[in-house]
């Protein structure tokens, strides 16, 4: 199968949507299988959404028509209530209290709002935006970025904000 960013971002949503369905049927008392879903879950999203927002993002924005611009603008405001408010928030409650799963609960139906709207908006337009040569190269460049120490840093970085935001709100 040829490579495909599109493709891959898909896989990766579907991937995020089956842990998030997981961490819907633990209970209270699995204070450590929620802590393992909640590490994996962040541990595939976090990369995903940053390098959307440093690489795929800017170059759909690029090509973008008004609508296209429009669709763009929705996406990152999503990446960023998520990272802003809805992470540090679940990282707020204990794992093993119904706040917690509350609040993994609203986090999971954010998630699968935006691939969705990623999956039937934007990466409609970006088939169209991106031919298969490029969606292709992205691919390539995204699987070398994720194992390249700038992604590592950005992850970390990212994880330490929604630590200290977490913290304060306890």
């Amino acid at each position: 199968m040829a490579r495909d960013i599109l493709k891959t971002l898909q896989s990766e949503h579907d991937l995020v949507r089956g842990l998030f369905a997981e961490m819907e049927e633990t209970t209270d008392r699995s204070k450590k299988g929620r802590a393992e879903l909640l590490e994996q879950i962040e541990a595939n999203l976090l990369p995903h959404a940053k390098w959307e927002e440093l690489v795929f993002y800017p170059a759909f924005k690029e090509r973008a028509d008004r609508e296209g611009l429009k669709t763009h603008a929705e996406a990152v405001q999503e990446h960023r209530a998520v990272e802003l408010t809805v992470i540090p928030d679940v990282h707020a409650a204990a794992f093993d209290t119904p706040d917690f799963a509350g609040r993994a609960k609203v986090f999971g139906e954010l998630i699968d709002h935006h691939a969705t709207e990623e999956e039937t908006t934007m990466f409609k337009m970006a088939r169209k935006m991106f031919n298969a040569q490029e969606r292709a190269q992205l691919d390539q460049q995204y699987e070398e970025w994720k194992q390249s120490p700038a992604a590592i840093a950005v992850v970390a970085k990212e994880k330490a904000k929604a630590g200290i935001k977490a913290a304060v709100r306890r």
